[in-house]
């Protein structure tokens, strides 16, 4: 029989909207929360481990949940059927099929990446946004990139926006958290180039040679990569652009280089 949940008041559903809602408490449980079936799937099948899975089932049956859980690497150690209250306190989508996991936090380091024979890398340095890091995230998962680096990140890459926007990438692609020195350190030993975008003394992406192992360096939207990605990188792109406005969203820019490297290695 399944556990069910019905009290507000419950400690256990106090704790999940607080997870939601505060990194710091996310950084010393250990714990984060992923909301959305796709999202919920893509991270039990790519090993994340799921302390509880909660559902509403009045708008989402068991059976689906079953589906759900039929590629688990490692099976969630509870599955909490909740009321539709308790639902709408945990949950950003309500009343659509809908599930919540709060799951252990599964971090990369950077000596532990597998890399390609010509790897392909994606850098945010600074990224402020939680939407703009899970837009390229899913850009990245799409590129079919080696790894994201997160670079001295403003913003909690467990986000729960971050997790939204991804669509579940957050889970497929390796993600490390490091410092930039630690970055440059790592490619140089690896033999990766480093290319910055950067709008001023750059070369044109589409010159470039980027079938070589390289890494692409993007910055916060207000300023921008910092001086010391300038100075540490092999090559300073720019994407040329034919209208007035001097600059793109960071997610697109991200689309943009990643996807002429894939078509440059076709």
């Amino acid at each position: 029989m399944l556990k069910q949940i019905t009290s507000l008041q419950n400690p256990f559903i106090k704790n999940i909207a607080l997870l939601g809602a505060k990194a710091r408490e996310r950084k010393v449980q250990g714990l984060f929360v992923a909301e959305g079936l796709r999202e919920v799937e893509l991270a039990l099948r790519n090993g994340f481990e799921a302390e509880a899975l909660l559902f509403d089932e009045v708008v989402t049956p068991f059976p689906t949940v079953e589906i759900l859980l039929k590629n688990a690497v490692k099976q969630p150690g509870e599955v909490i059927a909740v009321s539709t209250p308790v639902f709408e306190k945990i949950a950003y989508r309500t009343g659509v099929p809908n599930v919540v996991a709060v799951f252990k936090m599964k971090t990369w380091s950077i000596d532990e990446l597998h890399l390609s024979e010509t790897p392909l890398l994606l850098v945010m340095e600074s990224v402020e946004k939680p939407g703009n890091l899970g837009a390229m995230l899913r850009t990245a998962d799409a590129a079919g990139v080696d790894a994201v680096l997160v670079c001295d990140p403003h913003t909690d890459v467990f986000n729960p926006n971050a997790i939204r926007a991804s669509l579940g990438a957050i889970f497929t692609v390796p993600v490390v958290a490091l410092s930039s020195e630690e970055a440059v350190s790592f490619f140089k030993k690896q033999g990766i180039q480093i290319f910055a975008t950067w709008l001023e003394a750059a070369k044109p992406l589409f010159e470039c040679d980027l079938t070589q192992p390289l890494a692409f360096v993007l910055g916060a939207e207000a300023t921008g990569i910092s001086k010391f990605w300038v100075e540490e990188s092999d090559e300073r792109v720019i994407i040329p652009m034919a209208g007035q406005v001097d600059s793109l969203n960071v997610s697109a820019s991200a689309a943009i280089v990643l996807f002429e490297a894939v078509r440059q290695r076709k």
